[in-house]
């Protein structure tokens, strides 16, 4: 299973935990991250070194069905 992957997505403080959307605009993961070549996109995006780093949405929900006991949530989501 991959958990972690990585976008060129434009990132800054504060944006952990939003969510990262495919073509078709299903979330497919959360945004926590960023590489340290990132640090400098909140003056400039330079997109062949920005990426932000983001966990797979499918782990997020294992972890918190084997882990956190969230099954009824989970069966609330339809997932």
């Amino acid at each position: 299973m991959i958990i972690n992957f990585l976008t060129d997505n434009d990132i800054t403080g504060g944006n952990s935990g939003s969510p990262v959307l495919d073509s078709r605009g299903r979330l497919i993961g959360l945004a926590f991250d960023r590489n340290k070549e990132s640090l400098a996109s909140d003056a400039v995006y330079i997109p062949e070194y920005n990426r932000c780093v983001c966990v797979d949405i499918r782990f997020i929900i294992w972890a918190l069905d084997k882990y956190a006991g969230m099954d009824r949530i989970i069966a609330e989501l339809g997932l």
